[in-house]
């Protein structure tokens, strides 16, 4: 049986990497939505069998600059209260924050390359233990309170709310377990630029240092990730 995941997309270049063959594999037939160009209101909330809603470079509270994150908001608000299956990352955790009227603001900190997150003792009985020990790429500056609903499944030094879930059915990460190698140097590459406007650039962050890491945690964080969301699937059918 063919089943349909929906992925709210924000950017071509921040798209669903190494999640998209593991929901091949689980019989998903992937429909992709640029919500930049869409209009979200014609989606019904409930009707897709998964939503997936990927990272992007804006911030979730950003409604007046990008007014579709309203529109999404409103989507995922009406999905997660009827317990529908739906899956965030970074931006994405945020946005499912924020539907659920939890505030999302800028950060302390921008966190750029890989990190360790610890799990929760519930974190540490979900899929999300399959990234315990594994350094895990991060690319955000904004953060979210944690929903009344929802359970803490992992933290960080830097953020305290790095992954959650609302009882089987939703999942959130506010870090790239999905980045590819060949994602990784696409966003390093346009983090740089010559003239010295890039985010790498900005921040003082060394791309060559990124590049290193990507050598060293790349392939675990890749295997965690499979492990992880094939789990998380799993759990759905069961």
């Amino acid at each position: 049986m063919t089943r349909t995941a929906l992925v709210l997309q924000h950017d071509p270049s921040i798209h669903l990497g190494n999640i998209g063959p593991v929901l091949v594999e689980h019989g998903y037939e992937l429909r992709i939505v640029d919500t930049s160009s869409e209009d979200l209101s014609a989606i019904g909330p409930a009707e897709a069998d998964l939503v997936v809603v990927l990272g992007g470079e804006m911030g979730a509270y950003q409604t007046d600059e990008f007014p579709f994150l309203a529109a999404e908001r409103e989507l995922l608000r009406a999905r997660l209260d009827a317990e529908r299956p739906t899956l965030g990352v970074c931006l994405g955790a945020q946005l499912m924050a924020g539907s659920l009227g939890e505030r999302v603001y800028r950060g302390d900190t921008t966190q750029i390359g890989y990190r360790r997150v610890e799990t929760t003792e519930a974190g540490a009985a979900s899929p999300i233990r399959h990234f315990e020990g594994v350094p895990v790429m991060e690319w955000h500056g904004d953060t979210f309170e944690l929903p009344e609903r929802a359970t803490l499944l992992a933290s960080s030094n830097e953020y305290s709310n790095e992954a959650f879930a609302i009882g089987d059915f939703a999942l959130a990460v506010q870090f790239h377990p999905e980045v590819t190698d060949e994602m990784h140097e696409a966003w390093v590459a346009a983090g740089t630029d010559p003239s010295g406007g890039g985010q790498l650039d900005e921040l003082a962050i060394d791309p060559e240092a990124l590049r290193r890491d990507r050598e060293l945690y790349s392939a675990r964080m890749q295997e965690a990730s499979r492990a992880a969301f094939s789990e998380w699937l799993n759990g759905l059918d069961a």
